[in-house]
């Protein structure tokens, strides 16, 4: 049988584990994936105004969330598995993008796996209660030179700006030849 091609001029190829969620789920996945994102992100930022508009000490600012439940903010397993959700997902949406706007997810991609790097480290110090460099708490390396609520509002930022860039330039493809490389229709249904 020859290579043939399907209606994205791709090669068609025997179908693969996350097809449907970069076919015809891409849209809807990604707009999941960046209302989890962003909601994290706008965590983090209420707890900066909580901090620096509003007065309150670091340890009574938690957010919205860490209000009514404080476990959220102080659990490395919780900051741990939402880095991992976060990575995972970066990963199963990748195949999706094309040009432009892989290159952005891409960027997304590559913050998320150190920020991820980052937690994991975190993670292992509160589970082993050794701490980097004889810390009181656990501390990752970009907390050695950056206090860790400011950190993580950064880092956040970082992963959710390229991720947005790239979510907007592949739903609205400049080029035919992007939008004919992408393995679904985002670009078709605006």
């Amino acid at each position: 049988m020859s290579a043939s091609t399907d209606a994205t001029d791709s090669p068609v190829r025997a179908p693969g584990r996350f097809d449907a969620l970069n076919g015809r789920l891409h849209r809807p996945a990604l707009r999941i994936f960046m209302i989890i994102v962003v909601a994290h992100w706008a965590e983090h930022v209420v707890q900066a105004i909580q901090i620096y508009v509003m007065g309150w000490p670091v340890p009574e600012a938690r957010g919205v969330l860490g209000i009514p439940f404080p476990w959220l903010v102080t659990s490395e397993w919780m900051h741990y598995g939402y880095a991992l959700l976060m990575l995972v997902g970066f990963l199963m949406l990748r195949p999706g993008f094309a040009g432009t706007s892989r290159v952005w997810w891409n960027t997304g991609l590559g913050i998320q796996v150190w920020h991820h790097f980052e937690h994991l480290l975190l993670l292992l110090q509160a589970l082993t209660g050794s701490y980097l460099l004889g810390r009181s708490a656990p501390t990752s390396i970009i907390q050695l030179i950056a206090p860790r609520v400011e950190l993580h509002l950064f880092y956040n930022a970082l992963v959710t700006l390229p991720m947005v860039i790239a979510m907007y330039v592949h739903s609205r493809p400049a080029k035919a030849a992007t939008a004919s490389v992408a393995r679904c229709r985002c670009a078709l249904e605006y």
